[in-house]
């Protein structure tokens, strides 16, 4: 069973960054397709950005230059560098590892982003 632990959510005002760290065990981590996704309260969970083997990146249309995924394989950590943050950013951040077509895929317990003055 693969463990993962996101953390780095804090409250933010508007414009300000954070920085989100989602590390997992297993000594596969360089396989796996990590993504953050978030839940803001009374709606649906969504993708927010997500890197495959290659470091290819791919990111939703409202965090677009302003969010950036990274990963580092010898530490078994996947980042997100928030910047610019907006109030609607606010939601419950999580971190997500599969391969596909494989039923490896596993969930962190997420960390709470709050943006606000």
């Amino acid at each position: 069973q693969v463990q993962v632990v996101e953390s780095g959510g804090g409250l933010v005002q508007p414009g300000g960054s954070l920085r989100l760290s989602c590390a997992a065990s297993g000594s596969i981590f360089s396989f796996y397709a990590v993504g953050w996704y978030r839940q803001a309260p009374g709606k649906q969970r969504e993708a927010v950005a997500r890197i495959i083997s290659g470091d290819i990146t791919t990111y939703a249309d409202s965090v677009k230059g302003r969010f950036t995924i990274s990963r580092d394989n010898a530490k078994n950590t996947v980042y997100l560098q928030m910047n610019g943050l907006k109030p609607e950013d606010t939601a419950v951040y999580y971190c997500n590892l599969n391969i596909p077509g494989t039923t490896l895929n596993y969930w962190g317990q997420g960390t709470q982003v709050t943006v606000s003055s």
